[in-house]
């Protein structure tokens, strides 16, 4: 509020830009980032686990033998054997498609700026999962769309509600340009869309003649089954992809993509070169020779086990240490526990005393766009070490104990918002 008050330029900037706020996520990076905080905030992948020194002799022989292509323009749409080969990524996932319908990105969030841009107008409807990624709504501010939250439940986004919503939209003369959705291991919230429930979300964006983006960057990070089928394996014109290599290899290299019907693929493309002009040639061949020189398929099980090994950490002491009244979900893969508080606990509230416990955590009402989930937060157990994951657990359950006492003592209370996600895993069945 400080800033805006010393803005000389408030009153020149285009009302989109009034939506740009910092995230939730954001704003912990300054003090979660100090040493003595163990941060269960931030999703950061561990790239330490990658062979870097097998990575960077490739890059070496990269810039030895196309060095000059690396540091010169390159399309808007991507590098051609790139996108070739993101074909072949997305085989995994049940996806038959053509290079030539893929836009690589600056990673996946680019793409759904772009696909923002395209599709939304000021006040236009945009659907999406409660809780949902803090970066869609983050772009979906930037553009003045209004967000419509659909519950989720522990097996993924409700049908029965997305149904409800469609409905009662149309009756006041709305349609959603798009459903936005996180169907595997979803971000924030750890669930997974279960598998009989896919059909039937098609099927009613379908019925109601809604297009459907599925952003997809933990679905080969799953621990306990191969790689789920995706969405748009089942329907080519309705659905647009967006992956991302952020977390199966560095997101430092900023790329992603989108895999649209051709008529979208050609748009995108013209607002790529609007936003960019050229990618980085250097990322792209970068990510396509580690493709096509080591063994990436058995690098992503390593990342499996890896983060298995850390959820477990986390579940096994969420299960020893948080006190009656909290409830937690079990994620079949990626990186987030969601955590409810028990009633009367304000997420938000307690971050303070957690960050002076030395421990951080997202609250949740960074992933609603209305200031829902007061009563929840994110937890995430891809970077810090078992061992820190552990510690962290413990400062944590001592944040809430705390809490406990004084709503008990004070009477303090608080009304939160249902989230609808509850303690048990996602069903894939």
């Amino acid at each position: 509020m400080e800033s805006r008050r010393n803005d000389s330029y408030l009153d020149r900037y285009a009302a989109r830009a009034q939506g740009m706020v910092p995230s939730e996520i954001r704003a912990l990076f300054a003090v979660a980032s100090r040493p003595e905080v163990v941060s269960l905030a931030g999703g950061m992948p561990y790239v330490s686990a990658l062979p870097l020194d097998l990575v960077g002799d490739m890059a070496a022989r990269l810039m030895s033998t196309r060095g000059a292509d690396a540091l010169q323009y390159m399309s808007a749409q991507g590098d051609p054997g790139l996108r070739e080969q993101i074909c072949e990524v997305m085989a995994l996932e049940g996806i038959q498609a053509s290079g030539d319908d893929i836009v690589v990105t600056v990673g996946s969030q680019q793409a759904l700026d772009l696909v923002t841009r395209l599709f939304v107008d000021p006040g236009d409807v945009v659907l999406a999962e409660a809780p949902t990624y803090v970066g869609a709504l983050g772009t979906f501010a930037a553009f003045q769309a209004e967000v419509v939250h659909v519950p989720l439940d522990a097996a993924g986004l409700v049908p029965e509600a997305l149904r409800e919503t469609l409905a009662r939209l149309k009756t006041q003369g709305r349609t959603p340009k798009f459903l936005y959705t996180v169907p595997n291991f979803q971000n924030p919230a750890g669930v997974t869309l279960a598998v009989r429930r896919r059909a039937e979300i098609l099927g009613i964006c379908q019925t109601y003649d809604v297009l459907l983006v599925e952003d997809n960057a933990y679905g080969l990070l799953g621990f306990d089954s191969e790689p789920l089928r995706v969405l748009r394996a089942d329907d080519a014109e309705r659905v647009i992809y967006l992956g991302t290599f952020s977390k199966t290899i560095a997101p430092g290299l900023r790329v992603g993509w989108a895999l649209a019907p051709p008529a979208i693929r050609a748009k995108l493309v013209l607002a790529a070169e609007s936003a960019i002009l050229s990618h980085s040639a250097l990322t792209q061949l970068l990510v396509r020779e580690y493709l096509a020189t080591q063994p990436w398929r058995e690098q992503i099980k390593n990342f499996q086990e890896l983060y298995r090994e850390r959820r477990d950490a986390m579940l096994d002491s969420l299960e020893a240490l948080m006190p009656a009244g909290c409830t937690w979900n079990r994620p079949g893969g990626g990186f987030y526990v969601w955590l409810t508080l028990p009633e009367g606990l304000d997420s938000k509230a307690m971050a303070p005393r957690a960050i002076a416990n030395r421990v951080a955590y997202v609250p949740g009402t960074g992933f609603f766009a209305d200031g829902s989930g007061r009563d929840a937060l994110r937890l995430s157990y891809c970077f810090p070490a078992p061992e820190r994951i552990r510690e962290g657990v413990r400062r944590l359950a001592a944040t809430v104990e705390h809490e406990i006492t004084m709503l008990g003592t004070f009477g303090t209370t608080g009304t939160q918002a249902s989230t609808g996600v509850d303690r048990p895993g996602s069903d894939l069945t």
